[in-house]
């Protein structure tokens, strides 16, 4: 008797994949050609965070948000990945960890660093006077204390004399950095001054926790105990920026009908800051949204420790941070950021056009009103609120 072929309902949906018999590289090979043939693991992985890239966050209905944390402007990520990623128009806005844009300074200072071992010795590292990142080494008092110095003159400048937060402050910063830029005639090397000039906003969650918000906070105790306080009014107020970011996704789903997407490096603060946007406006707002419709998440971090945090996309789905019903159209790739950062923005550049910039940071305004206007008609507790509120003392 023949032997029959025994056939399963619906086995067909998990053989619909592309064939694994990737194309031989040769010595001509597009970096493109070369992601697209990486079929499976990590590499798979990375593939498909590219492919995302180019078929979904190349629209021009999609805002994109990129966040960044870990060491990667001292590793020179940002002359050579971040600021063509923004001049490309793949980031409408930015978070980051103040100790990114405080590194970010040395590039605009034309402080040098330079490669180096990890396996020195750190004591006599010390000793020298020289300062270690991994293996990236700098100079302490030509580098780090001469930054310090730089920036606290710039700080003093009466466009800081005020409450804001880190969304205008970097903005006032930018524009100082910007014009250092273009009068040394260094290239573009800042990721601060890129972000001014493209009108990109860049918030940092966790202000107080770099050497910029060390030296704010150095300024505000030498006013103090200089009687001074009237005339250095700097003050850097997280919840303006919670606010600020909050109004460009909701702006983004509601106003203009369009879709968000977040490419998360890395993880910690500046991933949760920017998809917590999204309990924001359905938690504490109470206005009804989904969540972000796209998510890349490069990380090394792992969830079963608790180090990855924001948790992955299908967790982050739980909170309301991911719309669950686009959970397919979402990438988590275990890689060193350093890595395969710039390869995806290698194959961005090489494969899709150049996106017209929105210049959010010049709509703020703008759309901080509209974010108050849906907070005010959506929540039926405002009135209550509002009335506790105005019986606080004066």
């Amino acid at each position: 008797m023949k032997h029959m072929k025994k056939e399963h309902c619906g086995k067909s949906k998990y053989l619909s994949g592309k064939r694994v018999l990737p194309k031989p590289i040769r010595n001509d090979s597009e970096i493109t050609d070369i992601i697209n043939n990486m079929d499976a693991y990590n590499g798979g992985r990375l593939r498909a965070a590219c492919q995302l890239l180019h078929d979904k966050y190349s629209r021009r209905d999609v805002t994109i948000g990129l966040s960044i944390a870990g060491a990667l402007t001292p590793a020179g990520l940002g002359p050579s990945a971040i600021i063509p990623l923004m001049n490309h128009g793949f980031v409408d806005w930015l978070t980051a960890t103040g100790a990114n844009m405080y590194h970010d300074l040395h590039y605009a200072f034309n402080l040098p660093m330079f490669r180096g071992s990890h396996t020195v010795d750190d004591a006599d590292l010390r000793d020298k006077g020289v300062t270690r990142i991994y293996d990236i080494l700098f100079d302490y008092e030509d580098v780090l204390m001469e930054t310090d110095r730089r920036l606290r003159q710039i700080l003093i400048r009466p466009e800081f004399q005020k409450e804001m937060g880190t969304r205008e402050f970097y903005y006032h910063l930018g524009k100082v950095i910007n014009e250092h830029e273009k009068k040394n005639k260094l290239g573009q090397v800042s990721v601060l001054a890129a972000a001014y000039r493209n009108g990109i906003p860049v918030f940092t969650s966790s202000p107080g926790d770099s050497t910029i918000g060390m030296n704010v906070a150095g300024l505000e105790l030498l006013a103090e105990a200089s009687n001074l306080n009237n005339r250095f009014k700097l003050k850097i107020n997280p919840s303006i920026d919670v606010n600020d970011s909050t109004a460009i996704i909701l702006n983004a789903k509601k106003y203009e009908n369009g879709k968000t997407g977040v490419i998360l490096i890395g993880g910690g603060s500046p991933k949760n800051f920017m998809l917590q946007t999204e309990p924001q406006i359905q938690e504490v707002l109470m206005i009804p949204e989904a969540g972000q419709d796209y998510d890349i998440n490069i990380t090394d971090a792992r969830p079963d420790t608790g180090g990855l945090s924001g948790a992955p996309p299908s967790e982050a789905a739980s909170w309301g941070k991911i719309d669950p019903t686009k959970l397919e159209e979402t990438v988590t790739a275990y890689i060193d950021v350093t890595v395969a950062f710039p390869l995806m923005v290698a194959y961005v550049l090489q494969s899709t056009k150049l996106k017209k910039l929105k210049r959010l940071y010049d709509r703020g305004d703008e759309l901080r009103e509209k974010l108050i206007k849906s907070y005010l008609k959506n929540n039926k507790e405002v009135t209550a609120l509002r009335t506790l509120i105005k019986k606080l003392p004066v």
